[in-house]
């Protein structure tokens, strides 16, 4: 006997981080396909443009995840055709900086645990129990291939990408029985506004990152959560790992002298 995937139509999907990158780009995939899509971020303009492509499939919202209450707030008060949220996307997410630890600017190292950790886990937590009270639901983090392999200059940022996985995986346990299933998407190197923001500007660096090769797109990061989201409901993935062909691994380095 085989079950059905899941009709797009049938999920209210809540994107955090949807001003750019991957968190636009889901935002575009699920409400193309006839979801119903709240996307927040922390830039309004840009929140109020992707409305007007995206019409009545797309209520946003302003939001910084670091904020408990604010996104507690938020999710209690959508307005009716979108409050049966079925489908959480715990995008934003951001690195600073790529020094070696004892340089790095500590600010940098806090805004990323404020967002990466603090912004994920008030997301999950304010979402979780309205979909266990549909008896329904689908959390997505999204990870990173740096929560397994560590880089130089990585330090906190693949420190907080270990946290995601292991949040989520220890929710997935949570969850059973529960009818909410819990994926951590991890992606390898895609070419969004990623590098601009970890150098801060510095168009020439983030370019440079890319150059010369075919990074995924934040096309590529949506289309795998969305093949993710409409799997037969009965079919969790914990993790699912995405590099471009031109990623691959390296041996550990050892310093002589």
């Amino acid at each position: 006997m085989s079950y059905p995937s899941l009709d797009p139509s049938t999920l209210t999907v809540f994107v955090t981080g949807a001003t750019s990158g991957c968190g636009e780009a889901i935002a575009r995939r699920f409400a193309g396909a006839g979801a119903k899509v709240i996307g927040t971020g922390r830039r309004r303009e840009r929140l109020e443009k992707l409305k007007t492509e995206l019409g009545e499939a797309l209520h946003v919202a302003e939001l910084d995840v670091r904020d408990y209450a604010a996104t507690e707030k938020l999710l209690a008060e959508l307005p009716a055709p979108f409050a049966g949220v079925n489908v959480v996307v715990a995008n934003a997410g951001l690195a600073l900086g790529l020094g070696p630890a004892e340089t790095v600017e500590i600010d940098d190292w806090h805004t990323m645990i404020d967002t990466n950790v603090t912004g994920l886990v008030n997301t999950v937590r304010a979402s979780l129990p309205g979909m266990i009270a549909r008896g329904r639901g689908h959390v997505f983090g999204v990870g990173s291939v740096a929560g397994d392999y560590p880089y130089p200059g990585g330090n906190t940022y693949a420190g907080t990408k270990a946290f995601v996985k292991q949040f989520l995986l220890a929710t997935r346990s949570d969850m059973l029985g529960k009818n909410v299933r819990v994926t951590n998407i991890e992606p390898g190197m895609t070419e969004t506004e990623f590098s601009l923001v970890r150098f801060k500007g510095d168009e020439g660096r983030a370019s440079n990152i890319y150059a010369n090769t075919r990074a995924l797109k934040a096309e590529d990061v949506a289309e795998t959560i969305f093949w993710c989201a409409t799997l037969p409901e009965h079919v969790n993935i914990n993790r699912l790992q995405v590099m471009p062909i031109a990623q691959a691994f390296s041996a550990t380095t050892v310093h002589r002298g």
